[in-house]
C-alpha cells in the first residue's frame, strides 16, 4: 500500500490526516484530492505541497471522469474518503447537497475503486448516523451494531454512504472499511462548528447562540487522536469491520460553553443568548469504542480539558486565519 489517496485532504479532519500520514510514512505516495468549497483550506496542507510531499488535485468525488483519471495515473493503493458536506445546519437549509458530496461522491469512489482493484477502501462515516441516545441513559454507549437511526439530512447522508460502501463490499467484494469517529475538535476547523465558531464570536464582542437549553451531550474527541486511530485502521484493521472512534469524553454544549467563556473571561449573562432549538436537534452521543481499543491497541493521547482549552488559544492566536477563511466560505 504504498500510493494513498486522500480525499478531502484539504478539510479540518482530512488535513490533520495527511500531515500525520506524511509523517509517520515518509515513503508513502500521498495523492491529496479536493473540490476546495467553503470548508477547503489549502493554508493546512500548502507546505506538504510545496516540499513536494504530496500530490494536490483539485476536484470533485462525485466527477466519474476526473476519479478514473487519478486512480488510473497514480496507480493508487488504498482511498481513505474524507470528502462530505458535514454541517448539519446547511444540510437543513439544503439537503440536495449533501446528497450529491455524501453519497453520489462515495459511490462514484466505490465503483472506481472496484475498477481499478484498489487494496483498501477506508469511508470515514460519523456518530451522528446512530441517531441520539437518551439523557436519562447514562451508561448507554453507541457500538458498531447499534442500529442506524439518522436524524439530520446531513447524517441521513453519511447513513446512506455508509450502507452503499457496505453494498460493495457483500456484492462485489471490494476491501472496506467503516470509520465512525464522534465529535472531532482542534485548529483548523472551519469557524461555523461550535467550538471556532463562538471563539470567533465572543473575539468580535458579539454573544454566543446556545441552541434550545444546552444540555444536548456530545462526546467529543481530539482530531490528532481521530487521525491516528484513522491511520491504525487503514494499515491494520479488518476487512469489512466497522469501527467506532471515541475517546469518552461526554459533556453538554452548555458545559462547552462554559470553558470558552472561563478562558476568554467573559461572562454568562453577557455573552450568551439562549435560541430557539435546531430541527431534530440530537440530544446525546456516546460511543463505545472498545472493539478499536482492544483489536488495534488504539488510546487517545490528549487530555480533554487541556486540549480543549488549547484548542481555544490557538483560534484567539490565528483572528487572521479565521477571518480569511469565513470571508472565503459560503
Amino acid at each position: 500500500m504504498n500510493t494513498w489517496l486522500i480525499t478531502g485532504a484539504a478539510g479540518f479532519i482530512g488535513g490533520h490526516f495527511t500531515h500525520l500520514l506524511a509523517r509517520t510514512l515518509p515513503g508513502a505516495r500521498v495523492i491529496a484530492l479536493d473540490c476546495l468549497n467553503y470548508a477547503g483550506d489549502l493554508v493546512h496542507i500548502q507546505p506538504l505541497i510545496d516540499a513536494g510531499r504530496i500530490v494536490f488535485i483539485r476536484g470533485d468525488i462525485s466527477d466519474r471522469p476526473l476519479v478514473d483519471s487519478v486512480l488510473r495515473q497514480h496507480a493508487v493503493d488504498l482511498i481513505i474518503n474524507f470528502a462530505a458536506q458535514t454541517h448539519v445546519d446547511r444540510s437543513i437549509d439544503a439537503g440536495v447537497p449533501f446528497i450529491h458530496s455524501n453519497m453520489l461522491g462515495t459511490q462514484v469512489l466505490l465503483d472506481a475503486a472496484r475498477q481499478r482493484s484498489v487494496e483498501r477502501f477506508v469511508q470515514v462515516s460519523t456518530d451522528e448516523v446512530y441517531g441520539s441516545l437518551p439523557l436519562d441513559q447514562p451508561q448507554a454507549r453507541f457500538t458498531e451494531s447499534s442500529p442506524l437511526a439518522p436524524n439530520s439530512p446531513y447524517s441521513a447522508s453519511k447513513a446512506g454512504a455508509d450502507f452503499l460502501v457496505r453494498a460493495a463490499s457483500i456484492t462485489h467484494g471490494l476491501p472496506v472499511m467503516i470509520a465512525r469517529p464522534s465529535n472531532n475538535f482542534g485548529p483548523y476547523q472551519y469557524p461555523e462548528k461550535l467550538i471556532p465558531y463562538f471563539v470567533m464570536r465572543l473575539m468580535q464582542g458579539q454573544r454566543v447562540p446556545l441552541y434550545g437549553d444546552g444540555l444536548n451531550v456530545r462526546d467529543w474527541l481530539h482530531v490528532q487522536d481521530n487521525c491516528r486511530a484513522l491511520l491504525m485502521i487503514a494499515q491494520h484493521g479488518q476487512i469489512g469491520e466497522t469501527y467506532n472512534i471515541g475517546a469518552d469524553n461526554q459533556i453538554t454544549n452548555r458545559q462547552i460553553t462554559q470553558v470558552i467563556l472561563d478562558e476568554m473571561h467573559r461572562s454568562w449573562d453577557e455573552s450568551v443568548e439562549l435560541v430557539a432549538d435546531r430541527p431534530g436537534h440530537d440530544r446525546r452521543y456516546a460511543i463505545d469504542s472498545s472493539k478499536l481499543r482492544q483489536t488495534l491497541g488504539w488510546q487517545p493521547q490528549h487530555d480533554f480539558d487541556t486540549a480543549l482549552r488549547q484548542t481555544i488559544r490557538w483560534y484567539r492566536a490565528n483572528q487572521s486565519w479565521c477571518q480569511n477563511t469565513q470571508s472565503q466560505g459560503g
